[in-house]
């Protein structure tokens, strides 16, 4: 099940990053068919549109402004991603400076975030935008068969290597467990992971999106709601090994792929990066780990569908 660090990964965080990235709060789709993925988002996922501006529809599961931007332009799942930073951007600036990292200080550059600071990522084509906080939606309590939150953005790369040096030694995310030397979870907070990466010579963009359910039930109702449409699932129920949730995954219009998941593993001691002990957990004390590829990492209750480990 454990293996070592084949991949020689980076798996620290620095004790004072140039920047602490706390949490994962939106992500950008370009499309073709702006109502289309928009759509799929409000009646599917029974998000709320937040607003427009332009070519672009703004969606939100609750209080925060937005959790997707659908905007008109090539297909591509991974866009931009937002997220919520630790201190004052003005720290968040001179923590940059100092690692030499290039950014833009913008004002404005999303409905409901003021100001901002925006980077490359470190393969150069995804957008990044960090802010302290979003404005209300004014969306109150989830309700219905909405998802509770944004719960990760997963991707292929290039360069795995690269992106932990850039995830963990510039926003100062940390290590959650990687499958043998292919694919990294890195969290922002006490959730298992916020981010992952897929390292593919062949595949680019998006691997998937995340929206987290409150429990099984409300994934069940999630599901039956999803088949009043006629939206089958390509893979799940299921549960994976890493990070221990139960999964669902289905496309959007454009083949991108959703994961509904609940009962994610959090961390109950940051000092010692243990996380919570469920019943499900093969080991005490549950720790970040290399996990050797095999059934038991991506699903723990059977059949595994080969796009979704494909790299």
């Amino acid at each position: 099940m454990e293996s070592g660090n084949p991949g020689g990964l980076r798996t620290d965080t620095p004790k004072a990053p140039p920047v602490s990235v706390s949490k994962l709060g939106f992500h950008v789709v370009t499309t073709q068919d702006v109502e289309a993925i928009a759509n799929h988002y409000e009646t599917a996922l029974a998000l709320a549109r937040s607003g427009t501006d332009g070519d672009t529809v703004f969606l939100t599961p609750h209080g925060d402004h937005h959790s997707v931007a659908i905007r008109k332009g090539e297909p591509n799942g991974r866009a931009g991603l937002g997220f919520e930073i630790d201190g004052t951007l003005e720290e968040a600036a001179e923590g940059l400076d100092g690692a030499g990292v290039s950014y833009e200080r913008r004002s404005d550059p999303e409905p409901g975030i003021g100001e901002a600071l925006v980077l490359q990522e470190f393969e150069g084509d995804t957008e990044i935008t960090l802010y302290k906080k979003q404005a209300s939606s004014g969306e109150g309590s989830v309700v219905g068969p909405r998802p509770a939150k944004l719960g990760h953005i997963a991707s292929y790369v290039e360069d795995l290597n690269a992106g932990h040096e850039f995830y963990l030694g510039v926003l100062g995310f940390k290590w959650g467990d990687t499958i043998g030397d292919f694919f990294s979870f890195l969290r922002c907070n006490a959730d298992h992971h916020a981010v992952n990466m897929m390292k593919s010579q062949k595949r680019a963009g998006l691997h998937h999106v995340a929206y987290e359910m409150r429990d099984f039930m409300h994934l069940k109702e999630m599901l039956d709601h999803l088949a009043t449409m006629e939206i089958r699932m390509a893979w799940g129920p299921g549960r994976h090994g890493v990070g221990h949730n139960i999964f669902t995954y289905h496309p959007d219009p454009d083949g991108n792929f959703i994961e509904l998941f609940t009962e994610l593993d959090v961390i109950a001691d940051e000092e010692t990066g243990e996380f919570e002990p469920r019943p499900w957990h093969e080991e005490w004390p549950q720790k970040a780990k290399f996990w050797t590829p095999g059934p038991g990492a991506p699903n723990k209750w059977g059949w595994i569908n080969p796009d979704f480990l494909d790299h």
